[in-house]
């Protein structure tokens, strides 16, 4: 700690947390704690002075699997989910991956990567992708929201006061392509950018697939993934360079003069989809 009155609770119960909150309306809360250490140098770290431990709360260490779904609880540490191995999804499992080392996944929990804003972290494009829907709690209330309508403009998250992110529930769907990438983040943003790219087909022809990029902000372009979708496989290579020049413009328009990232983000459009071509 940094100074004297400073304070940690540790509620074994939402009842429990929320009782407390309601007194320390100020306090913060602290799942893997990786958050409150990134950009100190400090030899000994500063804390906020009021914080609200989440990690005895039992229910958001839950993992849950059924036929249709996946059930995470947001203080299930990255390198748990890893151990799952087919159990999660393999776009999402990449993601998790590449996210800093082994000691650091250790501690950091999912519900913190998608909570820490303002800049959307590694697990953001599957979540999105894959359909996930996210559970946020309250004194009261449950409700559960996508995570497409999870951030605002500015990156941060869509919590109400004092409501926090408790389950993220993933669908199991069964996906034939998978392919993930994760850029150096641009000067103006404090987390990674990843880029994410799912298919599947039946019978030759491609049923459905997905392209999220995350970082700064989040591009789900649907127009460009209908550009393909009904195509037979193997695709040619005129439509690859089709849904290329609409992100090349798309991305334009939202950032204007083309950069590295942008270049990086094309050519790993391409490189998957050419792929699926001839």
């Amino acid at each position: 700690m940094d100074a004297a009155g400073n304070q940690i609770w540790f509620p074994t119960s939402f009842q429990e947390l929320f009782s407390i909150w309601k007194q320390v309306p100020e306090a913060l809360l602290c799942a893997g704690g990786t958050q409150f250490l990134r950009g100190q140098a400090r030899h000994a770290p500063v804390f906020p002075r009021n914080i609200l431990s989440l990690n005895r709360l039992e229910e958001l260490h839950r993992i849950t699997r059924t036929e249709q779904y996946l059930e995470i609880g947001a203080m299930v540490k990255l390198n748990d989910l890893i151990k799952l191995g087919k159990a999660v999804p393999e776009v999402l499992a990449q993601c998790l991956l590449g996210i800093a080392g082994p000691q650091i996944r250790n501690l950091a929990t999912i519900g913190g990567n998608i909570c820490t804003s303002p800049c959307r972290l590694d697990a953001t494009a599957p979540m999105i992708a894959l359909d996930a829907h996210y559970e946020l709690r309250n004194a009261s209330a449950a409700r559960w929201i996508a995570p497409s309508r999870f951030y605002s403009s500015d990156g941060s998250c869509f919590l109400g006061q004092q409501e926090l992110l408790s389950r993220i529930r993933v669908p199991l769907d069964q996906w034939t392509y998978g392919a993930y990438t994760k850029y150096t983040s641009r000067e103006t943003s404090i987390g990674s950018e990843v880029m994410v790219l799912m298919g599947r087909n039946q019978k030759n022809v491609l049923t459905d697939i997905r392209m999220v990029f995350a970082g700064d902000r989040v591009i789900h372009d649907k127009t460009g993934e209908t550009l393909l979708i009904g195509k037979r496989l193997p695709l040619e290579r005129k439509q690859v360079l089709m849904v290329v020049d609409h992100w090349k413009a798309h991305l334009a328009s939202l950032y204007g003069e083309a950069d590295l990232v942008q270049a990086r983000l094309l050519n790993f459009i391409e490189s998957t989809l050419l792929a699926l071509a001839d």
